[in-house]
């Protein structure tokens, strides 16, 4: 190859976009899985304090309580 050919395609290559799309949907969708994450984290842990609340109202034993990571 000549090193005109390869500077051509180095600079081809540089201003090619077509794979920053690509990684804008990895880095999209791995902020959107890590919202629904800690969401659904928070969400559960509202959930057992209620349903605790419930059962040691009707007198039961409470379920344990799921460690925090």
């Amino acid at each position: 190859m000549k090193l005109q050919s390869i500077k051509s395609a180095v600079v081809k290559f540089a201003k090619d976009e077509e794979g920053l799309t690509t990684v804008e949907y990895a880095i999209a969708g791995g902020l959107v899985a890590a919202v629904l994450l800690t969401a659904f984290t928070n969400l559960g842990q509202a959930v057992l304090v209620k349903i605790n609340a419930i059962i040691t109202a009707l007198g039961g034993t409470t379920a344990p309580t799921a460690p925090t990571q």
